[in-house]
């Protein structure tokens, strides 16, 4: 009788685990689950193609792009200005007409340093739009995103560097920078 009493616990127990661990892993994929994989939507140019994502369920409809740009960063300063942000985050495959809303401030995002910007966007034909501009160095190369969508700028950025920072996509960046 004891023996039955003690399978039934360790099966009671290893089930219960099994359902937490089940939960956790859903809650992951949810997170995750809002951001679709979308084609890559800028002809080719020097740079290799990326990823992009859209985002229905973010604060209104919003797209990520995202991109390595091997050597192309100052090994020895990383991302400095927003200058430097303005030149390298592929605002001009979007709209030829970008502003600056505000000077950048510094982001971190997994084990990469960097800068982030609002922009307005000028569309012909097209509704206003907001983007921000995101380079991140690590060592000697950039890992460039452009957030882009009709919300709040410090909600779509809060929106892009949180779906940023999942393993998945912390997985591919550093995949992109060639493992480094």
């Amino acid at each position: 009788m004891r023996r039955w009493v003690l399978i039934v616990a360790s099966v009671l127990t290893l089930g219960a685990l099994s359902a937490v661990a089940a939960f956790r892993g859903e809650q992951a994929r949810s997170a995750d689950a809002r951001w679709q994989d979308i084609a890559w939507p800028y002809p080719r140019d020097g740079w290799p193609a990326g990823r992009a994502f859209r985002c229905t369920s973010c604060s209104g409809d919003v797209e990520l792009d995202v991109r390595p740009k091997i050597g192309f960063c100052n090994c020895d300063t990383g991302v400095a200005d927003d200058d430097e942000v303005d030149r390298v985050a592929d605002l001009d495959l979007i709209s030829e007409r970008f502003s600056p809303l505000a000077a950048g401030k510094v982001v971190r995002v997994a084990d990469m340093t960097g800068r982030a910007r609002a922009y307005d966007l000028s569309m012909t034909g097209a509704p206003h739009r907001i983007a921000i501009g995101i380079a991140l160095s690590h060592r000697c190369d950039l890992l460039v995103a452009v957030v882009r969508g009709q919300g709040e700028a410090g909600a779509i950025e809060r929106e892009a560097l949180a779906f940023l920072e999942t393993r998945q996509m912390h997985h591919w960046m550093m995949a992109a920078l060639g493992g480094r």
